[in-house]
């Protein structure tokens, strides 16, 4: 799993993902409108790949969405246009549904008790650390060649999807014949839980604000800022440098413990936007990406340790692709605010992800407060 994630993370023409679209012809607006159609597509197909996922076993689910994430990897290299790039988003929403909550699964199954954070934070570590190398060998060799910075990401891909040959089954070994009520008594759950619902929305209101952000409005941002695609790069290296952190999230939760930590991240988040908005300055705007990948970084495995708590029914993936629907829910609609602003003003749209920052951050304390009502 570790080597997958690492080579999962080696996307090539990370630094210049918008730059690239842009250089084909589609728009801001157009990537935010293809990115909402992909979380709808996941909110279609999260459930179906839950239940799917829990009946064929987690290995096979890792499998078949490895190669798949390498066939989207094909279409996008040789993508241009709209239909193109949509094509290759539609192909990966298949992914992103059929990963979500297998590979936490295989995780968290496969650790001893009480070491799962730290292997959540190792694994989102691990992407991050090929991100990083991806953007040191984009900066110093790739420079304004998009074509070849696809192809490498082809090659990375193609070797994930057969080392994912090699994974082992962690799931019981007993398959159980699917029955609707339980997946009513899921939805129920999440639907009736009003605790639940305030996690999720909050971690969602982060987590679109951080992905819109670091990685669709950065470039748009440093462009404005007089930035050559080179320099993009160096700083692209910086963030994903940054994104490594997450691997001290559990540490970092055990000191400060869950609400101060969450709500030092979600206030750091929101400022991160905030400073984004009003400067012009390349070096503040790489401070604020860096700030608001940092955040992020150290919250994610905290959320996921939290939301794998949370489950107390045998069907894990189901259970955790019920949430992750919820939380798509919340980013069919945020994505085109931003893409809908962005092409307004880019200050604006930080200004819209410094609101869901904050607005995560309540959420998110609320959601702390009751459960520290019901210990």
């Amino acid at each position: 799993m570790y080597a997958i994630a690492l080579l999962q993370g080696m996307v090539f023409y990370g630094p210049v993902a918008t730059l690239y679209r842009q250089a084909q012809g589609v728009t801001i607006f157009q990537i935010t409108v293809i990115e909402s159609i992909s979380l709808a597509l996941c909110l279609l197909l999260e459930i179906p790949w839950g239940i799917v996922a829990d009946r064929i076993g987690y290995r096979r689910t890792m499998i078949f969405c490895c190669i798949l994430y390498f066939l989207s990897k094909l279409v996008f290299w040789r993508a241009a246009g709209f239909a193109a790039f949509l094509l290759e988003r539609v192909m990966l929403s298949v992914v992103i549904a059929g990963l979500s909550g297998v590979d936490t699964s295989i995780l968290w199954l496969s650790c001893e008790k009480g070491e799962s954070q730290r292997a959540f934070g190792i694994y989102n570590s691990l992407q991050t650390a090929g991100l990083l190398f991806a953007a040191l060998v984009y900066s110093a060799v790739i420079g304004s060649r998009y074509r070849l910075a696809g192809l490498l990401t082809v090659i990375s891909y193609g070797t994930a999807a057969l080392l994912s040959l090699g994974l082992k089954e962690v799931r019981p070994e007993r398959i159980r014949v699917f029955r609707p009520e339980e997946l009513l008594m899921l939805l129920r759950r999440v639907l009736s839980d009003k605790s639940l619902l305030l996690l999720l929305v909050g971690t969602a209101f982060f987590s679109e604000a951080h992905q819109t952000v670091t990685v669709f409005l950065n470039q748009p941002q440093y462009v404005r800022c007089g930035l050559n695609t080179s320099a993009i790069g160096y700083l692209y290296l910086a963030a994903t440098l940054a994104g490594t952190c997450g691997v001290f999230s559990s540490r970092l939760m055990r000191k400060a413990g869950v609400p101060r930590m969450a709500g030092l991240l979600f206030a750091a988040a929101a400022l991160a936007c905030v400073a984004l908005a009003l400067t012009g300055s390349a070096w503040l705007s790489a401070v604020g990406i860096l700030t608001l990948r940092v955040s992020f970084s150290l919250f994610q495995p905290m959320q996921t340790e939290l939301q794998n708590r949370l489950v107390t029914v045998q069907d894990r993936a189901t259970a955790l692709s019920v949430n992750a629907m919820t939380m798509d829910c919340v980013g069919v609609g945020t994505n085109v605010v931003f893409g809908a602003l962005a092409e307004r003003s880019l200050p604006l749209s930080f200004l819209f992800g410094a609101a869901l920052c904050l607005a995560g951050g309540v959420l998110f304390a609320l959601w702390f407060r009751i459960q520290k009502r019901k210990a």
